[in-house]
């Protein structure tokens, strides 16, 4: 009988985000007759309690792994994951997000593990950021992409970007996309009504949503700007923000700024996102950085148009006048009378709720992504 792999994977935290629950699907769902697995994370992330859920997969929690940058707690992280690794011996390691993916790296060069892989769920770096900042965030993948087997991405276009910010070389490169469980999103009946008389929404009103943590990348005060300009032209429309974050009070000071809080709704975290969407008539984004966003690709499969700031991976699903529409980022007013065109265009918003159902296949069904990594395991 052949010997399993065993593979550590290595996060930043826990916390609600794609990367983190695609890496606990992963974590959780490789075949373990062929696998041992090892998960590796700081410590404080809300999905920290998923951890009791993971059969057969052992769990290092790090306090000293945490997403600022700090010199003792991250040369403290380094010793610590250096130790965890030179005591399980994985044949291979992968890691996520950008903190985790430097420190985890370096621990499993020192460590001498044999394979060495990364996963970019996005960059730690973006055009939003100051250019010294910037330039230090690129210039540090640059140094570290050499120790990675591969390089993996969830889009194309942060492919573009590796490739135009010179970060690893493309025989590093490979897509394997952030995958969701497309089948719960394909419900044959949902009762919307009930839906909306639970999040105490008219039941003719029209909705605009979006699915977000409270934080600066989610630029969520653009979104309260935009539903001001809609909800003044289009008075049957509400908003719904699924999510919270430390942004609340700033998101709840400009509502209240509109005199929106009968248009404007904060339900906090769901679990019944399928159930969401299914009431949401556009989803709405207007994030100024993304890896490949899983809000969106969930909306696509949901059959509902997508309007979004163009930015990073929504560029590989979202078509321009096709299944949505892509605005120059920061442009509030273009974003605004674009779902202003869909809510007064029956046919063109008929037409594009068609094409948004047929944008998803098969690479992007969370399952499939946990094969490719299999098999990728396996070659190596």
């Amino acid at each position: 009988m052949l010997n399993k792999i065993k593979v550590a994977h290595i996060i930043t935290m826990l916390e609600l985000g794609g990367a983190q629950s695609n890496t606990l699907y992963t974590v959780s769902n490789l075949d373990k007759s062929k696998f041992e697995v090892i998960l590796v994370s700081g410590k404080g992330g809300i999905l920290d309690k998923k951890i009791n859920e993971l059969a057969g997969v052992k769990t290092y929690f790090i306090d000293s792994l945490v997403r600022p940058i700090n010199p003792l707690k991250d040369f403290s992280a380094l010793l610590s994951i250096y130790k965890i690794l030179l005591a399980e011996k994985p044949d291979i390691v992968h890691t996520h997000s950008s903190k985790a993916g430097i420190l985890g790296r370096l621990a499993a060069k020192i460590a001498k593990t044999k394979i060495i892989l990364h996963t970019f769920h996005g960059f730690g770096f973006n055009d939003f950021q100051g250019i010294l900042r910037k330039t230090v965030f690129v210039l540090i993948e640059k140094l570290i992409a050499p120790i990675s087997n591969k390089l993996i991405f969830v889009s194309e276009q942060n492919i573009l970007t590796a490739k135009k910010e010179k970060i690893g070389n493309k025989n590093q490169y490979l897509l394997i996309r952030s995958g969701i469980k497309t089948s719960i999103y394909k419900k044959k009946y949902i009762d919307s009504v009930l839906i909306k008389k639970q999040l105490s929404l008219p039941l003719d009103s029209k909705v605009i949503t979006n699915i977000a943590p409270f934080k600066p990348q989610k630029n969520l005060v653009d979104f309260i700007s935009m539903a001001k300009i809609v909800s003044d032209k289009y008075k049957n429309s509400v908003f719904l923000i699924i999510g919270d974050g430390i942004q609340r009070p700033l998101i709840e000071e400009k509502i209240a700024e509109f005199n929106l809080q009968e248009r404007v709704f904060l339900p906090g975290w769901r679990t019944d996102i399928a159930e969401i969407l299914s009431i949401t008539d556009i989803f709405a984004m207007t994030s100024l950085w993304e890896g490949l966003p899983r809000s969106a690709v969930e909306a696509f499969v949901c059959a509902k148009p997508v309007v979004s700031y163009a930015v990073d991976g929504i560029n590989d699903v979202l078509k321009d006048g096709s299944n949505g529409y892509l605005v120059k980022p920061k442009d509030v007013n273009a974003i605004s009378e674009k779902i202003l065109l869909l809510l007064n265009s029956p046919e063109l918003y008929k037409m594009m709720s068609t094409n948004a159902a047929n944008t998803i296949d098969i690479t992007f069904d969370i399952d499939y992504m946990v094969k490719q990594q299999e098999e990728l395991y396996n070659t190596l």
